[in-house]
């Protein structure tokens, strides 16, 4: 992984110098519609894994802000200049990326987010979190 890491940056910039400006891309309806049911099922995922306390909920929660970074990212650099990017860049600012975060926060905390979500679920007959005196 670190070999990959380091090669990716010559090509990197090697990209960065011979890339076009412009591209046309044939599949440009297929790509944005695909990318959006990718982030639905990944949030829904995530969602999944928080209901169910899944061990897999920091990848689900993971994966799914990485795609909402990359939407927010591709959303507002293949924007046309005007309105079209201000709403990219809403969209982004607004939804986007503090939904990402969120994303990786319980990525990053699953353990607190899964004991928290207990807490919140267990009721006072079944014993829950707190004591009983």
């Amino acid at each position: 992984m670190g070999g990959v890491a380091i090669g990716l940056l010559p090509w990197t910039i090697y990209l960065s110098i011979t890339l076009p400006p412009k591209h046309e891309s044939v599949h440009w309806d297929i790509v944005w519609p695909g990318l959006d049911v990718g982030i639905a099922i990944a949030v829904a995922a995530t969602v999944f894994g928080l209901v169910r306390l899944s061990t897999n909920l920091p990848i689900f929660a993971a994966i799914a802000g990485t795609l909402l970074l990359c939407d927010a990212w591709f959303d507002t650099l293949t924007s046309q200049p005007g309105s079209e990017l201000a709403w990219a860049a809403v969209e982004a600012l607004l939804a986007e990326l503090p939904l990402a975060a969120f994303c990786f926060w319980i990525a990053f905390d699953a353990e607190s987010v899964a004991v928290a979500r207990r807490f919140v679920g267990a009721s006072p007959r079944t014993g829950g979190s707190e004591a009983t005196g």
